[in-house]
């Protein structure tokens, strides 16, 4: 018996409307312009610098110096990646390898890294040397231990120039006890030696460079106190230099970033060269579910047309300086009166649009 047109017509209305379902509009899907941090999913004291079109790029392992190479520092994490040197069982720089930085200067690769023996006390900086163009290439010759004539604790070393002079930039003790990490400054004779006396550069002054006390329960770490500056990082722009610290302990979530400034023709080994921001430049975001963001460093987009920080955060409160720091990056604006803007940490998983000039 056939079926009722009527009827037919009323099957159909209670259907899934197939043709009107396959023209709605699909879920959308991020550009292909765009990344989302983090670049991986954990890295620590994040360091990346760009030569011949390509990212190279190192962070803290603990046990070794990796490097990765990419042309796209957003796809970071499918980048060729090679242990180009493994700390020995024992000796000076055989345990906590930390912060290393790979810089390119007078025709050869330098890798900076501080490490110790076994003992925290015994931490300093050390330099290996490559002269291949291409730094996972070759090998990298031990070059010796990096220091002023104090030959005090030393971490985070960075190098960089300026108006043809070397500079040497660290965290490190006034004596020989802990208590208060400074930022100290030196001038090089070459790429591994030291020049002259130290200055100390800065010293946790303000409450916001002192908070280094953990708090669990309510109850204060039985850990003496620290107060820190250390992570420092040079950025240029125009006329002036602006030297990027990270302040507070790293245990902290006020682990954050504070800045110096001086003109580059002033003269760098004095102090009075050099002005201090009062505030922070750079702080955890609750509402971003960032902590700790710190130990920073810059890079330019491919095209060199902006100006990017790199960084390492936590992504929920007190998980202090374990491995659950992760690298994210996000482009720098400038001021009217030429200082940086760093803005405020943006959350992971936001999408945002790649350095000018990445490839596709």
């Amino acid at each position: 018996m056939p079926i009722p047109l009527t009827l037919l017509l009323a099957l159909a209305a209670l259907m899934p409307p197939q043709v009107q379902q396959s023209t709605l509009p699909a879920a959308p899907i991020p550009p292909a312009n765009t990344f989302t941090n983090p670049l991986l999913p954990r890295g620590p004291d994040p360091w990346v610098t760009y030569q011949d079109g390509f990212y190279y790029y190192m962070n803290t392992t603990g046990t070794n110096l990796t490097i990765w190479k990419t042309r796209n520092i957003t796809d970071l994490r499918n980048a060729q990646k090679t242990v180009v040197w493994t700390a020995p069982a024992d000796g000076p720089y055989s345990h906590d390898i930390w912060a290393p930085e790979l810089h390119y200067l007078r025709g050869a690769w330098y890798i900076y890294f501080a490490a110790d023996a076994g003992d925290n006390d015994t931490h300093r900086l050390w330099v290996l040397e490559n002269r291949s163009r291409d730094p996972l290439t070759n090998t990298w010759t031990f070059k010796g231990k990096l220091t002023d004539e104090s030959d005090r604790w030393a971490i985070d070393p960075s190098v960089f120039e300026n108006k043809g002079k070397l500079y040497l930039l660290w965290s490190g003790w006034e004596g020989a006890v802990n208590g208060t990490q400074n930022i100290y400054l030196a001038r090089l004779r070459n790429p591994w030696t030291v020049q002259g006396k130290r200055l100390k550069l800065s010293t946790p002054t303000y409450p916001w460079e002192r908070v280094g006390d953990k708090y669990a329960a309510g109850v204060i770490d039985p850990l003496p106190h620290v107060d820190v500056n250390e992570g420092p990082e040079m950025l240029e722009h125009g006329d002036r230099l602006f030297m990027v610290y990270s302040a507070s302990g790293c245990w902290t979530d006020y682990y954050e970033l504070g800045m110096l400034t001086a003109s580059t023709g002033s003269n760098l080994m004095k102090l009075s060269s050099w002005t201090k921001s009062e505030k922070p430049v750079f702080l955890q975001s609750p509402e971003a579910s960032v902590y700790g963001p710190g130990h920073n460093s810059f890079f330019k987009s491919p095209d060199g047309t902006q100006d990017w920080i790199l960084y390492h955060a936590n992504t929920a409160s007190e998980q202090g300086c374990g491995s659950e720091r992760s690298p994210r990056a996000q482009p720098i604006t400038w001021r009217p009166d030429g200082t940086p803007d760093f803005g405020r940490p943006l959350p992971v998983d936001r999408p945002l649009e790649k350095p000018s000039g990445e490839q596709p």
